[in-house]
């Protein structure tokens, strides 16, 4: 199969989407944006979650992370793993917060490179999709986020001052 085949991968429970969380993961070349409602049993504690994402932001100091949650509790409190990796590398990696008014949004999603996504249908459904090679839904998604990211605000800290 060529690489650059368009494929979509369903995914039928929260084992199928961590797993394509990862892949999309190890895809990313340049960027990643993740929305989740608090990240919380989707893997980010993980060391080999860890260890991909690490190997994603020392690849190229131009990589970035873009972490967005309706409650980011989870990951500055409970996820030690991410907290390293913000502190390490808080000019590549940001994790923000969604204001109230963005609560009722309730579709996880996250793409790579504006090449490749994974999506639920809701925060409660673990059904969803692991799509690679789909520019044009990719696009779609990635304007969704960057609409949630602009009205949303820094939650967590790369120092441990919060300066």
């Amino acid at each position: 199969m060529n690489n650059d085949t368009l494929q979509h991968t369903k995914l039928d429970g929260i084992v199928d989407y961590t797993a394509a969380l990862d892949t999309l993961c190890k895809l990313a070349q340049h960027d990643l944006y993740l929305f989740e409602r608090n990240f919380d049993g989707m893997g980010f504690n993980a060391e080999a979650r860890y260890t991909i994402l690490r190997n994603f932001l020392l690849a190229n100091p131009a990589h970035r992370l873009f972490m967005l949650a309706h409650d980011t509790h989870y990951l500055s409190t409970l996820c030690p793993r991410m907290m390293v990796l913000l502190h390490q590398f808080g000019t590549s990696m940001f994790i923000y917060q969604t204001p109230k008014s963005l609560l009722h949004i309730a579709e996880p999603f996250s793409v790579a490179d504006n090449a490749h996504f994974v999506r639920r249908f809701h925060f409660d459904d673990s059904r969803g999709i692991l799509g690679q090679n789909d520019p044009e839904n990719a696009r779609v998604l990635k304007s969704r986020f960057m609409d949630m990211w602009s009205v949303s605000h820094p939650a967590v800290s790369g120092t441990r001052l919060g300066l």
